[in-house]
């Protein structure tokens, strides 16, 4: 439980401050990444794989975007700029038969209610007339069925297309991208939504707005633990034990008066700011395990405290995430104060060097233009570690894996 008593403010100043010294010392220090992960961050695809762009009528693409703009900002985006940075990248080819890898540019994520939160209801359909346009014009995928193709699926649940986990297992993978490769924001082990393969990537965040919000580098680090966000989300979880498995509910319950833990359901135009004033950012789990907090907390320097079970974080064969963050069970958040108050001052110096490293926050973003070590680079690096495909991939004349007809009858439908 959370601590009290008059005890709390004393020790609450003292770790304030001295976090705040903790601040000014490693803010003028970084580290490398030592090892296989520093190389994999520092990798360069180009030269490595060719990857054949789909050209398909803009109803799949430029369209939506143009309908409603806001597709371009929310955390799904990926999709959008994966599709802009392709067609302008060095390992674009034009020649498909010289292609390793064939990329279907469809946005399943741009569907959005007034309140600009993505609906994946139509994506399976969209996702299906897609397939099914690539598959008639092109031999590609009909020799492999998708072995040698990729998506970008950044639902919640990537391609199960559902927001509710308990829906999204009981959808699958969409049958059809059961021989694909997915590139999507979800991961967690041993799960149904994740097929094996798949690149798990962070949300999209705005580079350039996060960039307006830096404040100089030796502010110190004056709030020990910082959350934004919600607690209960009573609109599609109105019994309030089933959104974030209740972790979030039990930080609320714990922390809401503790001093060490600065955290509101308030979203402050100080936001950025805040986090970069912070010590240990909270990245709780939301319907999904990941959070785009993940992405703002190594951009901004702020220890991750990650609490979600069996999560796959992002390019983790080049993210030392064990070494940036802190991992904390669903079942000890009641414990969250005695446990961050409990890590060395060394070992928080030593994930704020790491953390101060550029190229580990580059590989987090998705800037335009492209730049060397970013997202992108980041995913082509590991579509390049799946090459050469195994003889396995091609079909014999006239054989058949993937099953059209199977899935709820809705997503049957034509769109």
């Amino acid at each position: 439980m959370g601590m009290g008593g008059a005890r709390a403010p004393a020790l609450a100043l003292a770790l304030l401050l001295a976090c705040a010294h903790v601040a000014l010392v490693a803010a003028q220090d970084t580290e490398r990444i030592e090892g296989s992960a520093g190389d994999v961050l520092e990798d360069d695809p180009v030269g490595r794989l060719k990857v054949y762009v789909y050209e398909l009528p803009t109803k799949y693409n430029k369209k939506m975007v143009a309908k409603d703009s806001r597709c371009l900002s929310h955390m799904f985006a990926a999709e959008i700029f994966m599709h802009r940075f392709l067609l302008s990248s060095a390992i674009r080819t034009l020649n498909p038969e010289e292609a390793d890898w064939f990329y279907t540019p469809v946005y399943t994520t741009c569907d959005l209610t007034p309140w600009g939160h993505p609906l994946p209801f139509k994506s399976p359909r969209i996702m299906r007339s897609a397939i099914q346009f690539i598959s008639k014009r092109w031999p590609y995928w009909n020799r492999t069925e998708g072995a040698d193709h990729f998506f970008v699926v950044p639902h919640d649940f990537g391609a199960c297309f559902h927001y509710q986990e308990e829906k999204a297992i009981e959808r699958g993978v969409l049958p059809l991208l059961r021989r694909a490769t997915l590139v999507q924001t979800f991961g967690q082990k041993d799960h149904v939504c994740l097929k094996e393969g798949s690149i798990t990537i962070p949300p999209y965040a705005p580079p350039q707005k996060m960039k307006t919000h830096l404040v100089p580098p030796e502010t110190p680090r004056s709030i020990f633990v910082y959350f934004r966000g919600l607690f209960y989300d009573t609109a599609n979880d109105p019994e309030g034990g089933y959104y974030a498995r209740g972790a979030r509910a039990s930080v609320w319950e714990n922390f809401k008066n503790n001093p060490l833990f600065d955290i509101s359901t308030d979203h402050p135009p100080t936001y950025y700011e805040d986090m970069q004033r912070a010590v240990f950012c909270l990245c709780p789990l939301g319907w999904a395990p990941w959070s785009p907090r993940l992405v703002e907390a190594v951009v901004f320097g702020c220890i991750p405290v990650i609490i979600a079970d069996d999560i796959v974080l992002p390019f983790a064969d080049a993210i030392p995430w064990e070494e940036i963050g802190v991992f904390v069970a669903e079942d000890d958040v009641p414990k969250l104060d005695t446990i961050l108050t409990s890590i060395p001052m060394e070992v928080i110096l030593r994930k704020q060097r790491l953390l101060a490293n550029p190229s580990m926050k580059q590989a987090m973003l998705f800037p335009q233009p492209a730049q060397p070590g970013d997202a992108f680079h980041q995913i082509l690096n590991g579509l390049a570690r799946k090459l050469p495909h195994g003889k396995d991939v091609f079909l014999k004349p006239g054989q058949k894996v993937l099953n059209w007809t199977k899935g709820p009858r809705g997503d049957l439908k034509p769109w």
